[in-house]
């Protein structure tokens, strides 16, 4: 996990310090993409708290989730219909329950080390 921590740091350094911008009209499939992102990180945080662990599996999954949160955003702007929703609701629905796993697992170790 603090790999993970690390490289987290070490990202966001990099996009804080990179002058890189994209279109206002890309804003939408980034914000989506970002968010699917983040729950393949979270959940990847909470496979490692559970010793279940897997790169193969973490990395298909952020990029995987990334572009189909992004296709869903683009196929919904061509039709009209805001199919984005879709992947709002379900990266952040795990994003929070991702969350809350990981907050369990740490208070429970917690516990057992006041216990013991």
């Amino acid at each position: 996990m603090f790999f993970a921590l690390i490289g987290i740091l070490i990202g966001m350094a990099i996009g804080f310090l990179l002058p890189y911008t994209y279109s206002a009209a890309y804003s939408l499939y980034i914000s989506v993409a970002i968010l699917a992102c983040l729950d393949s990180v979270f959940g990847g945080i909470r496979a490692n708290l559970e010793n279940k662990f897997d790169v193969s599996i973490f990395l298909s999954g952020f990029f995987g989730n990334a572009i189909i949160a992004a296709f869903l955003a683009y196929v919904g702007d061509r039709l009209g219909v805001p199919l984005y929703y879709a992947a709002i609701f379900t990266f952040g629905g795990r994003l929070f329950e991702n969350f809350a796993g990981i907050r369990r697992i740490i208070l429970f170790r917690r516990k057992l080390k006041k216990d013991n």
